[in-house]
């Protein structure tokens, strides 16, 4: 495990630009202004699918020129406690832009919020965003088989989900790409709600207390962890109080256990949301996620071959 706090990195990469402090964010995800993303192109409002009548919306972002694409696309899922948020959260944005440069495709993905369907739809949509990022491979410059899935707080639940659910036809819902899998080769947790404890509101109550109780155990992530899980990073800030670290570093510690791969990147005095403005630390955050997929995934290297 890995921490990097702010001084070092401005000192490591010869930084000079001052950085606004970080300071602590509701759980409600408030956005600061997302970076310029004039340099990457994007497919913006593509309907990926169906949640209810509702039409499902991501947008593609593609490494800039004059990077050299890795081929492999991340999917990403917005946080706000499943009752807000949407993918142009500025945090999402900058994030985006961060791991563009490096030569990822990026595509943020919406999913339904509780106002517009309770659980299991969120982890349809989800299911559904993947499939149609496979089914497109082609056609947006990836590889098929390189696929990851990044969430934020609430959305980190999603994605630690899809993880550990891959093959798992009970979450797969109708949103669209019937046959397509929606298996992923790995997952991103940003400050990722690990449990589904504090996420009540996003499960039926018109429906007996026992199966209220099977529905919100099966939701959560943990539940799946074996040596099947996706490998796993976890970005976490240690000033989070909306989602504390221990949270992923519990997580972390039983996917070891596990023998699944993961890796886990904390930032020093950073609160939850820190990659709304803290410029330094998603370069941090972006080069954490690419050390890991490059030598997992994009250009396989077993791990010994760091030495000693």
């Amino acid at each position: 495990m890995k921490q990097i706090n702010r001084r070092s990195f401005v000192k490591a990469t010869g930084a000079l630009a001052a950085i606004p402090a970080l300071a602590g964010l509701p759980a409600a995800m408030a956005q600061a202004p997302a970076q310029n993303t004039s340099d990457l192109r994007v497919d913006k409002d593509i309907v990926f699918g169906k949640g209810g009548d509702i039409d499902l919306l991501l947008d593609v972002y593609h490494p800039p020129q004059g990077v050299t694409p890795k081929r492999m696309a991340i999917i990403h899922l917005f946080g706000g406690g499943f009752s807000s948020g949407s993918k142009n959260a500025g945090y999402i944005v900058n994030d985006v832009r961060a791991l563009g440069r490096l030569g990822y495709t990026n595509v943020p993905a919406n999913y339904r919020l509780t106002g517009q369907g309770l659980w299991p739809a969120q982890i349809h949509d989800t299911k559904a965003a993947i499939r149609w990022v496979r089914a497109n491979a082609a056609k947006i410059g990836i590889d098929a088989d390189k696929i990851a899935i990044a969430g934020y707080s609430a959305g980190g639940m999603l994605s630690l989900l899809s993880a550990g659910t891959n093959g798992m036809a009970e979450f797969e819902g109708n949103g669209g790409n019937a046959g397509v899998s929606s298996n992923v080769q790995a997952s991103i947790g940003v400050y990722p709600l690990a449990s589904t404890t504090i996420a009540g509101a996003l499960f039926p109550t018109n429906v007996s207390a026992e199966e209220r109780t099977k529905m919100i155990e099966a939701a959560g992530p943990a539940k799946y962890i074996a040596k099947t899980f996706a490998p796993t990073i976890f970005i976490h800030g240690t000033a989070d109080t909306t989602v504390p670290l221990s949270s992923s570093l519990d997580f972390f510690n039983k996917l070891t256990a596990a023998g699944v791969p993961t890796s886990i990147t904390t930032i020093q005095g950073a609160a939850h949301a820190f990659d709304n403005n803290a410029l330094d630390a998603i370069e941090v955050m972006a080069h954490s996620i690419d050390l890991f997929f490059d030598r997992l995934i994009v250009n396989p290297k077993p791990y010994p071959s760091f030495g000693g």
